[in-house]
């Protein structure tokens, strides 16, 4: 049992382009880049495939799954809105991966040793497991940004990026939670949980890196 790939994507509301309307062009190359990570994740032929994000808990999500866009200013059902509404990063994810069965979420403040507990036993849930990890990096990269300007965010952002890259669990699961949190950095937890899911070598690839609007996004791969 055993993690066989992983794809990392971000979760702004702006990726679905109902949302986007006159500024979609703008993340054109970001939505190619999370299409071209989640055919990685369907061409891994994996058992279990798995959608991680964010929210105020820990807790594995039951069907229905979906939801709506319209506390982000667009009533899009996606997947099925029938039940709970998924929170942000499991919506995005929903909408990245339309009929993804598995989606897990983990608390914000989780600490580093709770997300590595957890990835572990994502990866042992079948023998060939797969992750979709949605989280965004800083929101502090320039004045304009949510979090307004944070010297320490795109040294913080590059970490994550050359981690990712290289496929270092050992890196992102050193990530400080107290900084990430300063930094608005959502994916910080799940990218622990990646990390603490990671039980063997792998090979990483990073397809985007950039921060538009002041908010850094990351889209990669590991296999």
């Amino acid at each position: 049992m055993s993690l066989v790939a992983a794809a990392v994507c971000p979760h702004p509301p702006l990726l679905v382009p109902e949302l986007a309307a006159g500024a979609a062009p703008e993340l054109d190359d970001l939505r190619a880049a999370c299409r071209a990570a989640v055919a990685h994740l369907a061409n891994a032929s994996v058992d279990s495939l798995i959608v991680l994000g964010s929210d105020t808990t820990t807790v594995r999500r039951e069907p229905p799954f979906g939801g709506t866009l319209s506390p982000w200013g667009v009533d899009l059902p996606i997947g099925d809105p029938s039940g709970d509404q998924l929170p942000l990063s499991l919506l995005i994810g929903a909408w990245l991966l339309p009929g993804a069965g598995n989606f897990q979420t983990v608390a914000a403040d989780a600490d580093p040793a709770e997300c590595a507990q957890l990835g572990r036993k994502l990866a042992g849930e079948a023998e060939r497991v797969g992750l979709l990890v949605v989280g965004d990096g800083s929101a502090c990269r320039t004045e304009k940004a949510p979090g307004f300007f944070d010297e320490r965010a795109e040294p913080f952002d590059a970490a994550v990026s050359a981690a990712l890259a290289a496929a270092d669990a050992d890196a992102l699961a050193a990530l400080d939670p107290g900084l990430a949190a300063e930094l608005l950095a959502a994916g910080r937890a799940p990218w622990q949980v990646l990390a603490g899911a990671a039980d063997r070598p792998m090979r990483g690839e990073v397809l985007y890196d950039s921060a538009p609007y002041g908010v850094a996004y990351f889209v990669a791969t590991w296999a």
